[in-house]
């Protein structure tokens, strides 16, 4: 409890991977819901989600399925990326804590 409290032993591993599932799927759900809210409450969003309707509606099937297989890649692009920026700060934080048992080992 000593080490935690004077900053020796570092809680982030688990704090991180809290934020990691909270980025990795709260936030996307959360980000749907709440564009629904933006489009029922703002008419700004409202005119531009309109357009952007009609202008999906203009695509032919294979350019909407083109445009969903572009979608859904950005996407898994975009959770990989996330992945990666945690598993990095992990190995970090990691690499800071065998360095402190090593150089505690030293002396």
């Amino acid at each position: 409890m000593h080490d935690i409290l004077v900053f020796n032993t570092f809680i982030t591993q688990d704090v991180l991977i809290v934020f990691y599932y909270i980025g990795a799927v709260l936030v996307p759900v959360v980000l749907y819901v709440f564009r629904k809210e933006l489009i029922g409450r703002v008419a700004f969003f409202k005119r531009i989600n309109d357009r952007l309707k009609a202008f999906y509606s203009t695509f032919t099937t294979g350019q909407k399925t083109v445009f969903w297989l572009v979608v859904v890649t950005v996407f898994l692009c975009m959770e990989l990326c996330w992945r990666m920026i945690f598993e990095a700060m992990i190995g970090y934080f990691d690499m800071h804590d065998y360095l402190y048992r090593i150089a505690n080992q030293i002396k």
